[in-house]
C-alpha cells in the first residue's frame, strides 16, 4: 500500500487533461444552463419557470465545479479561450478569479492545520481557544460556522465574503470584485424592469440561492465531518491532511453528476490537477482510496456535521458545544 509521496506521485498518471472531453462538459454545461435560465423568462406558467430556476441552480453548481477545477489547471490548463471565458463566469458568479486563486490555493496548502487554514476556510478554534476569547471573537466564530450563515451562502459567504470584503481590504489586487458585484446588482435592475420582482426572484435569486446554501454546505462538510482530524503545524503532512481532513461525499448519481464529482474530496486533495471527470477512475483503480472518511447529504449526517464546533485536543476530535 502507498503512503506519503509515493502515494502522490502514483496519483500523476491521472492527472492529464483530455480538451475535447472538458471542452464538452463546459460548453453542454453552459448550454444546459442557459436554457434552464431562458425557460426562466418565458411566459410560460409558474410551475415551469419554477423548474427552470432550480435546474439553473443546480447547473450553476456543475459549472462552478468544472471552473473550480480550470482554476486549478486540472482542465484545459493552455487554452486563452478557456481562461477568458471562465474569468468571465467566475464575476457572473460572484467568485472573481482574483480572490478565489488567492484563498482556494491557501486552503489547499493549510487544509486541516490549526493555525492558518481559516483563509478560504471556514475557521476552527480548539476548545481552550474559545473559552478564553472575548464574547464578539465567539460570536464572529460561530456566526460564520451557524446553519443560517451556511444556508444563505448566497449573501454571507458570495457576496460579502468572496466580492464586497476582499475589495474593501485590497481595492486594486480585488478589482473584479468590484466588477462582480456591479455586474450583479445591474442584471438584478434590468431582470426588474424586464419583468417585475417575481423575475428577479425566479432567474436570479432562487438559482444563486440554491448553488451557495449547496456549495457553502459542500465546503463545511468536506472539512467539518465527524472523524476529521486537524494538526498543529509539526504534525501536518500534506497526505494526511488529504486523507484525514477530507471527507468522500456519497451520493447519488444525478446529485454526483450536478456537483461535477466534488464527493471525491480526499483525491482532489491528494492531487487537485485530476480532472473532476476522472475523480471516479482514481478510486476505483488505487485501493489505498478506497477507504476514505464519510459522509453523505442524509440529514441526519448533515446534522451530525452542523453540529461540530471546536477541536478537543485531548480526544482529538471535533466536538459540539455542549462538550465544552
Amino acid at each position: 500500500m502507498k503512503t506519503g509521496v509515493e502515494l502522490i506521485l502514483a496519483t500523476k498518471q491521472f492527472a492529464k487533461d483530455d480538451a475535447t472531453r472538458s471542452w464538452w462538459y463546459l460548453l453542454s454545461t453552459g448550454f444546459l444552463l442557459a436554457a434552464a435560465l431562458a425557460l426562466t423568462l418565458l411566459p410560460v406558467h409558474l410551475a415551469a419557470r419554477l423548474t427552470g430556476s432550480v435546474l439553473a441552480g443546480l447547473l450553476l453548481l456543475r459549472l462552478f465545479v468544472i471552473y473550480h477545477d480550470q482554476q486549478h489547471h486540472a482542465i484545459l490548463p493552455r487554452s486563452r479561450v478557456a481562461e477568458f471565458l471562465m474569468q468571465i463566469f467566475g464575476i457572473l458568479a460572484l467568485s472573481p478569479s482574483s480572490i478565489w486563486r488567492a484563498s482556494h490555493n491557501h486552503h489547499h496548502h493549510h487544509n486541516s492545520k490549526l493555525r492558518g487554514s481559516h483563509i478560504g476556510s471556514y475557521p476552527i478554534m480548539t476548545k481552550e481557544q474559545f473559552k478564553q476569547s472575548s464574547t464578539g471573537k465567539r460570536f464572529g466564530y460561530l456566526f460564520v460556522r451557524h446553519p443560517l450563515t451556511i444556508l444563505f451562502g448566497y449573501v454571507f459567504m458570495f457576496l460579502f465574503g468572496m466580492c464586497l470584503n476582499p475589495f474593501l481590504n485590497h481595492p486594486r489586487k480585488h478589482f473584479d470584485c468590484l466588477v462582480a458585484l456591479i455586474i450583479h446588482f445591474a442584471i438584478s435592475t434590468a431582470l426588474v424592469i424586464y419583468g417585475g420582482w417575481a423575475t428577479l426572484l425566479i432567474t436570479q435569486t432562487l438559482p444563486h440561492f440554491i448553488t451557495y446554501a449547496i456549495g457553502s454546505y459542500f465546503f463545511y462538510a468536506q472539512h467539518n465531518f465527524p472523524g476529521v482530524s486537524f494538526s498543529d503545524r509539526d504534525g501536518w503532512t500534506y497526505e494526511k491532511a488529504a486523507l484525514e481532513s477530507s471527507s468522500y461525499m456519497r451520493m447519488g448519481p444525478l446529485m454526483q453528476w450536478f456537483s461535477a464529482n466534488i464527493g471525491f474530496h480526499h483525491i482532489h486533495h491528494l492531487n487537485d490537477h485530476i480532472p473532476f471527470y476522472r475523480l471516479p477512475e482514481v478510486i476505483r483503480a488505487m485501493p489505498e482510496l478506497q477507504n476514505p472518511k464519510v459522509t453523505s447529504l442524509h440529514p441526519a449526517d448533515i446534522i451530525r456535521c452542523l453540529r461540530l464546533k471546536v477541536w478537543c485536543v485531548e480526544t482529538q476530535s471535533m466536538v459540539s458545544l455542549r462538550n465544552v
